[in-house]
């Protein structure tokens, strides 16, 4: 059985909140995701439609991330039967109290990302 990187942390670290809940969110894509829904004005967004709001990630793994973050309570999945079916996704209560906290987070980066850069010039420029 192949374990992953979420797995691995809730096996080490059961009981333990912030590395069991960072394990899951702090992905590459989840708080992308989430900022994604929020930022979009709208209530619902079909896959396709967040697909297209982050060009850069696969099919795979926008799936991959809306299962773990439906999952974990931050994100509802609606499949209307049609044919096509369509299916929508909107952000959970859970996830709108997290906003705040990944909105003070983007401040922050923006903030500071320039002396951050530079802090790493300077450090790779060290003989």
């Amino acid at each position: 059985m192949m374990m992953d990187k979420t797995t691995i942390e809730s096996t080490l670290y059961p009981d333990c909140p912030i590395r069991n809940i960072l394990a899951r969110i702090s992905d590459k894509w989840s708080l992308l995701v989430i900022y994604t829904l929020d930022r979009s004005g709208k209530e619902k967004l079909r896959f396709k439609e967040l697909q297209r709001e982050i060009a850069d990630i696969s099919q795979k793994m926008l799936a991959a991330t809306l299962r773990t973050l439906e999952e974990d309570g931050y994100v509802t999945r609606t499949v209307y039967p049609e044919v096509p079916p369509r299916v929508e996704y909107a952000l959970t209560p859970r996830a709108k109290s997290l906003l705040p906290h990944i909105n003070g987070l983007i401040e922050w980066a923006m903030e500071n990302m320039d002396s951050i850069m530079e802090d790493r010039k300077r450090t790779v420029a060290k003989p």
